[in-house]
């Protein structure tokens, strides 16, 4: 396919693929089926979840090195082609393992090596508007578990759980093959002029290697990091949350799943348009301050149904934020010709925090957890900082 006539059909790929790849949010749906069908532990099976996202926010920068020296389309077709092919190996699974290495690391691979390339790509393509449409672009990942409940539930009711894996694998292999048909890198004559003076991408761009010689790369993997680990592990133990916190069932705390996840795709598009108009740095500070403030009232008062929904749906507001933003914030302090290998390196610390919430709250009691991370939240908001220092020191140097 010739290079998109005009940047919005790379948007309409780009949304494509993110709400394929998007469905792994759904896996909840698989926990009670699987279980009765092999009598395997409900932990076991959520392991599942947990090496796919692992395996996922590894694969991303392998991806996006090939990504910045091939292109972005061949890598998300062979994306597409490893999450469905992994769903379907995963239809035959008759062992835990099996399922754990056909699931969770081949399609794992797949979704990393697709979801770094519409990112990367939008980017280039919005010099102007980078934060806005990379949430745009990710808010259809956030969209996807909740699109694709419905499909994944038929396939579970009319087929059985194992032959939902064989169809949804090849409806994912179809539909991201399709939207990668959308991406291309721009030419110069195709990138419109920047307008916004906060947005500029810097005239170096630096290679991986430099990047990492940077301090300032160090401040923002760490900042990323704490904004993905708070919100993780309150959207991975929404249902415990209510249960425990709220004395609420777990049918009722399940409601949460749905509140959680429209908020994070509508924070996804509104963080990433406030950004574009007030800065990166303003914005996250705003972002990081109330996440402090929303999950220190979820540990110091005693939850009810209604504040336990609104709590959660916050904080899942402020999440889609962090994944709007960073980045385009890595594209800012780093340039965008190898932004696929930058942020693919960034996004590491995503697929860490979503070991270390969990972790935190599983071992110490939600409410420490929050107070934990209420502080980690206000360190992040003073790690901000010191990043405009870090830059407007290295700018003096340079310029000397």
């Amino acid at each position: 396919m010739k290079k998109p006539r005009n940047r919005w059909s790379v948007v309409f790929g780009a949304l494509l693929i993110q709400v394929c790849l998007g469905a792994v949010y759904a896996w909840s749906l698989f926990n009670k089926p699987l279980t009765e069908k092999f009598g395997w532990s409900t932990d076991d099976v959520v392991l599942t979840f947990s090496i796919t996202i692992a395996t996922f926010a590894a694969f991303t920068f392998f991806a996006g090195k090939l990504q910045d020296k091939i292109g972005p389309r061949l890598v998300a077709m062979g994306g597409g082609i490893l999450l469905g092919v992994g769903l379907m190996l995963a239809s035959t699974a008759t062992s835990i393992y099996q399922l754990y290495f056909y699931y969770g690391v081949i399609g794992g691979a797949g979704i990393g090596a697709a979801y770094v390339c519409p990112i990367a790509t939008c980017v280039k393509w919005f010099p102007d508007r980078p934060s806005l449409i990379t949430g745009v672009a990710v808010a259809g990942f956030g969209a996807g578990g909740l699109l694709f409940k419905p499909i994944i539930t038929y396939f579970i009711d009319t087929l059985g759980v194992m032959p939902a894996f064989f169809y949804l694998g090849l409806i994912y292999l179809i539909g991201i093959t399709v939207g990668a048909q959308f991406l291309a890198n721009p030419t110069e004559n195709c990138i419109p002029k920047k307008d916004n003076a906060d947005t500029i991408i810097p005239k170096k761009d630096y290679s991986t290697k430099e990047m990492l010689k940077t301090p300032k790369f160090y401040v923002i993997w760490s900042v990323f990091f704490i904004g993905c680990m708070v919100g993780l592990m309150v959207i991975s133990l929404a249902v415990d949350i209510g249960v425990n916190l709220a004395q609420i069932s777990a049918e009722a705390a399940g409601n949460a799943i749905i509140t959680i996840a429209l908020l994070n795709a509508f924070g996804r598009i509104f963080w990433g348009s406030v950004a574009d108009r007030f800065g990166f740095r303003n914005t996250l500070m705003i972002i990081y301050s109330l996440t402090a403030i929303t999950i220190t009232y979820m540990g110091y008062v005693s939850l009810t149904y209604f504040t336990f929904l609104v709590t959660t749906s916050i904080i899942g507001f402020f999440f889609g934020g962090f994944l709007a933003l960073f980045p385009s914030k890595t594209a800012f302090h780093y340039g965008t010709k190898n932004l696929g290998t930058n942020y693919g390196l960034v996004y590491l610390a995503y697929g860490l925090s979503a070991f270390a919430g969990p972790i935190l709250a599983t071992r110490l009691g939600f409410i420490n957890a929050f107070y934990i991370s209420a502080v980690l939240c206000l360190l992040a908001v003073a790690g901000i900082y010191l990043i405009r220092s870090i830059s407007l020191t290295s700018e003096k140097i340079m310029s000397k």
